[in-house]
């Protein structure tokens, strides 16, 4: 796995779904924006987190330690969206 193609997987993906929070504000408006709100800032906190990791890089296995932040993005993001989910399902 190439350096590049996983920050630009960070860029896309959170970029994305951040994406996705603001068109339900924008559809939505007025309707639980605090709480998305919310959860766009943790989105941002995972970005900036997992940019730093990248830059960082800790000692031993290259490979093993950028499959982890990999796979640490995906179970964020996971997470992250069963809560846009629930605040969602709430406005339905």
């Amino acid at each position: 796995m190439n350096l590049r193609d996983i920050k630009k997987d960070i860029e896309y993906l959170i970029g994305e779904f951040i994406d996705d929070c603001t068109l339900f504000l924008t559809l939505n408006p007025g309707k639980s924006s605090e709480e998305v709100s919310k959860i766009i800032d943790e989105a941002v906190e995972v970005y900036n987190s997992l940019k730093d990791k990248i830059n960082n890089p800790a000692e031993g296995s290259k490979r093993a330690y950028y499959n982890g932040i990999r796979k640490e993005m995906l179970e964020k993001l996971d997470m992250l969206s069963e809560k846009l989910s629930s605040v969602i399902s709430k406005e339905a």
